[in-house]
């Protein structure tokens, strides 16, 4: 099958499952940013209780997990080879994603820790999922990124960068602690660039381009050489301080960050 009907197969296949609402492609697929290896991110859209047994049940090769097992936002969901596709299924209860739309355009989030995520998950990424993909089957809610958040998040965000980045100074840079250093300035950074996208109201929906999305890239240029000794390590978190600082001032979302 070429790639659209292969995408049109699928999502025919989950949104005949019970419970499902509707179905969307997600990741690089769904925005048309995708490379020929990339592989394939299907949300189903679930209202009332998702029986995971029914996805087992189309045959398809891979792990499925039961709903919850990735946790109370990020729901569970499969990996999967389907026609010899990596196809990554991602369950998605409607009560909790209209509860985060309500939340969001309040200007609050919840936020869990995800593995592979640094900076964890903020809640509103289940609306960016929607506001960057592409419906397959059924009807869903395309937000517009909240005002309200645009607001509130740029502060909260660097609240957590400033917090982490104060800890490791005084218990972990002036010790010479390299590992936990070197481990905390990157989730500073990612943290500091939440607080970029939220000030410009760009959706975040993974970390992998989360540092070039808010100009922070240059962080690497410290942490490539962040030294082994307390002073040179105290050094390099005031210097990744100054980068995030100055990204996120710029973006006005906090003009007195420091």
């Amino acid at each position: 099958m070429d790639d659209e009907r292969f995408v049109q197969h699928v999502a025919d296949r989950l949104a005949g499952l019970p419970g499902v609402r509707a179905v969307a492609l997600g990741g690089s697929r769904g925005s048309a940013t995708h490379r020929p290896d990339s592989d394939w991110d299907v949300a189903l859209y679930y209202r009332g209780g998702f029986d995971a047994g029914n996805l087992r049940g189309l045959g398809w090769p891979g792990e499925v997990v039961d709903p919850g097992a990735w946790g109370p936002l990020f729901d569970g969901g499969a990996w999967l080879q389907i026609d010899e596709r990596p196809v990554d299924v991602h369950y998605r209860d409607l009560d909790v994603v209209e509860h985060q739309l309500a939340e969001a355009r309040a200007g609050r989030f919840d936020w869990q820790p995800l593995t592979f995520h640094l900076a964890g998950m903020p809640g509103y990424m289940l609306l960016a999922e929607l506001a960057t993909g592409r419906v397959l089957r059924g009807e869903l809610d395309v937000p517009e990124y909240p005002d309200a958040l645009r607001e509130q998040a740029p502060g909260r965000w660097w609240r957590f960068a400033a917090l982490t980045l104060d800890y490791t100074r005084g218990n972990h840079a002036r010790f010479g602690r390299v590992a936990e250093t070197a481990g905390a300035l990157a989730q500073a950074s990612c943290q500091a660039a939440h607080a970029v996208c939220a000030a410009r109201g760009t959706w975040v929906t993974n970390e992998k381009r989360l540092l070039e999305s808010a100009g922070l890239r240059g962080v690497d240029e410290v942490l490539a050489e962040p030294g082994t000794g307390p002073d040179g390590l105290v050094a390099a978190v005031d210097r990744v301080r100054e980068r995030c600082a100055a990204a996120v001032r710029a973006a006005g979302g906090v003009p007195d960050a420091r």
